[in-house]
């Protein structure tokens, strides 16, 4: 990938650059490399060596740790959208035998599965895949920590039981698999499971001595989906404009967007910190905007990948130690220091298309009860509906073709809304999910559930 170094004013390069000399000097990283993504495009690469005149550029490889499970998320949604099992089903409809198998595949994804954090010892991060050859090595003789489906809890064998059970449905290893599906459509020519040259060495750093020591580097056999894959700069750069805006030759746009909508519940503490998982993405609330990717770690490497879907801005920031820079921190904070400096401009306002026009009748100021809310007509055939003033239930609809729409998001997501009609066509109230929303207060003229006072409104006597 060609990093442009033109597309950001000199002033953002330099807080860039700035914001990771901090990161590695302080975070004593013996290298530290990140790119910037605005608008799909890579516009920014910076790095930071600890080796005088050696800087990795953006094709080194870095192990990414559990970045890989989104590439494995990415699979299993694919399976999903050729109709190949149902986010619902259970693992052993497909994989039966498992020891996993009541949980379901959209559970796995989204770590409430139940099962434990970790495998079985010894630590499998640091030790041979091969003293894990089967599925029952990974899960243990008690997989679960927890009821299924009651909790968040992040767990890395859920995402080998995910990578297994791509391997049964696609008949081939998952390496083989991820290859021919994603990185060779999206050009990820640097991303794989093993670390051809330049590759980055993995370092643990003393914590109170400035001194170093060699992490050894293990193939994780069974465990890879869950953390497996090498990568560069350039590569996760790429990727993260496609979890934007989607390839119809991977993923599309639409199934990324669920996957990046939030599926567990979270834990209090995570409330607390803006947290939240989605479909193999992590959310966060940072700096006042919603971002998200995933962060990585494995013995030797650190890895953040970040997105801001509302700034079209993302960065990577990788690092070539145990623990020392917080990068998913340095990542939205890159984010931020673009979308703040060169604020995104926005697109030009075009009227709808002529055949967006029918839904006219239904603009404007509507009431629910005695609470106000406006409908709007926009440019993309959508619907929105909110209140007036103050927080409420809010959405967009999109049109199903038959005169209803169907909401997209919050409280109303997955509701009918529909106009009525009365016998001359004329508009008599939307019903959005058995609310009704007239045109005035307690509409006397439309049906209104328990029927209106007969003497109207009136003051006190």
């Amino acid at each position: 990938m060609t990093i442009s170094q033109e597309d950001l004013l000199p002033g953002t390069r330099r807080a860039l650059t700035h914001r990771i000399a901090v990161a590695q000097a302080e975070g004593r990283a013996p290298s530290l490399v990140a790119a910037v993504v605005r608008d799909g495009r890579a516009v920014w690469h910076g790095a930071r060596s600890s080796v005088d005149g050696h800087g990795p550029d953006e094709n080194t490889q870095y192990r990414i740790g559990s970045i890989t499970k989104t590439f494995t998320a990415v699979l299993v949604m694919r399976l999903r959208d050729e109709g190949l099992l149902d986010l619902a089903d259970p693992l052993d409809k497909h994989l039966p035998g498992s020891g996993a198998g009541e949980s379901t595949i959209v559970q796995l994804l989204s770590h409430t599965a139940g099962l434990a954090a970790e495998s079985p010892g010894p630590w499998w991060e640091r030790t041979p895949g091969s003293l894990r050859p089967e599925l029952a090595d990974v899960l243990g003789e008690q997989p679960h920590r927890h009821p299924v489906g009651r909790r968040f809890h992040y767990s890395n064998p859920g995402y080998t039981l995910l990578g297994a059970l791509v391997e049964k449905l696609r008949g081939a290893p998952w390496e083989d698999v991820l290859r021919r599906e994603v990185l060779e459509p999206l050009g990820l020519d640097r991303t794989s499971a093993q670390p051809p040259a330049p590759h980055a060495g993995g370092w643990a750093v003393h914590p109170w001595a400035d001194v170093m020591l060699p992490e050894p580097v293990e193939d994780l056999g069974r465990m890879a989906p869950a953390g497996q894959l090498w990568s560069t700069t350039a590569d996760l750069a790429r990727f993260a404009a496609f979890l934007v805006r989607g390839d119809d030759r991977v993923l599309s746009a639409e199934s990324l967007r669920e996957m990046r909508t939030p599926a567990a519940p979270p834990e209090a503490a995570d409330v607390a910190a803006g947290y939240a998982y989605c479909l193999g993405l992590e959310m966060r609330r940072m700096h006042g905007r919603v971002l998200v990717g995933h962060g990585g770690s494995l013995p030797g490497f650190l890895a953040g990948l970040t997105i801001g879907v509302e700034d079209d801005v993302a960065a990577v920031v990788l690092a070539n130690c145990t623990s020392g820079p917080p990068v998913v921190a340095v990542a939205a904070d890159l984010v931020r220091i673009v979308a703040e400096a060169e604020p995104r401009i926005p697109e030009p306002w075009r009227p709808m298309r002529a055949a967006d026009t029918p839904a006219l009748e239904l603009a404007g100021q509507w009431y629910w009860g005695t609470y106000a809310f406006a409908l709007r007509l926009l440019a993309d055939g959508l619907l929105s509906l909110g209140p007036l003033s103050g927080n409420g239930r809010a959405s967009r609809f999109r049109a199903n073709g038959d005169g209803t729409w169907t909401g997209l998001e919050g409280y109303y997501a997955g509701e009918l809304l529909k106009a009525v009609r009365r016998a001359d066509g004329t508009v008599s109230h939307l019903d959005l999910g058995s609310f009704v929303f007239t045109r005035q207060p307690y509409d006397d003229k439309s049906s209104v559930p328990g029927g209106v006072d007969p003497e109207g409104w009136r003051g006190i006597g």
